[in-house]
C-alpha cells in the first residue's frame, strides 16, 4: 500500500510540474501524457468478433491482436488530437491499454485503445486483474467490472475505492 502511495504521489508531483505556473490544474496539451483514456477517442468498446466465451456469464472475448500499426497511430492520434507528447517519449514508459480490458471482454478497436503511462498501470493493473479474477469465479458480472474500470481510469482519485470493493468481495 505504501508503495502505491508513494508511486500515486510521485505521478501526481510529475504532472503538476509539467503545468503553466500559474495553474497547477494543466490542460491535456501542457501535459506529455495522458492519465486517463479521452472519452471522444477511447469511449471503450466490447468484443464483437469473439474467438470464445468466458465465464458462468459467458462474455464474448476477443485475443489480443493488435497491430504495431494501430498502436502508432493511437499514440499520434492523442499526440495531435490533445496536444501529448507520447511518440516523443521512450517507448518502453508506455502500454497501448485495453481501456475495457480484454479479460472483461472489452475489444481489439481503435476506441478501446490508448497510451497509457506507466505510473497509471502500476495503479490500474491490480483492478483489472482482481475485476477479472472475481469475473472467473462468478462473484462480479461482467457490468459491474467495466463500471469499476472506467470509475478508476477515469479518474485515478478513485483507483483506492475501486480496489477497497474489489477486495470487500473477494473476503466475502
Amino acid at each position: 500500500m505504501l508503495k502505491l502511495l508513494a508511486i500515486v504521489l510521485s505521478a501526481s508531483f510529475s504532472l503538476s510540474t509539467q503545468a503553466a505556473p500559474s495553474d497547477r490544474r494543466a490542460s491535456p496539451a501542457q501535459k506529455a501524457f495522458p492519465t486517463s483514456p479521452a472519452p471522444h477517442l477511447t469511449p471503450g468498446t466490447l468484443c464483437d468478433r469473439p474467438s470464445s466465451k468466458r465465464y458462468a456469464e459467458g462474455i464474448p472475448y476477443c485475443e489480443r491482436d493488435v497491430h504495431s500499426d494501430l498502436k502508432r497511430e493511437v499514440m499520434e492520434t492523442y499526440d495531435r488530437e490533445l496536444g501529448y507528447q507520447v511518440t516523443k517519449m521512450a517507448r518502453g514508459l508506455f502500454k497501448i491499454d485495453h481501456f475495457i480490458p480484454l479479460c472483461m471482454g472489452g475489444s481489439n478497436q481503435a476506441q478501446n485503445l490508448w497510451p497509457q503511462h506507466e505510473s497509471v498501470y502500476v495503479i490500474t493493473d491490480d483492478i483489472e486483474h482482481l475485476s477479472c479474477e472475481l469475473m472467473s469465479k462468478g462473484r462480479l458480472r461482467q457490468a459491474e467490472a467495466v463500471a469499476g474500470i472506467r470509475e478508476a481510469k477515469l479518474d485515478l482519485s478513485r483507483a483506492p475505492a475501486v480496489l477497497a470493493r474489489l477486495k470487500s468481495i473477494r473476503s466475502r
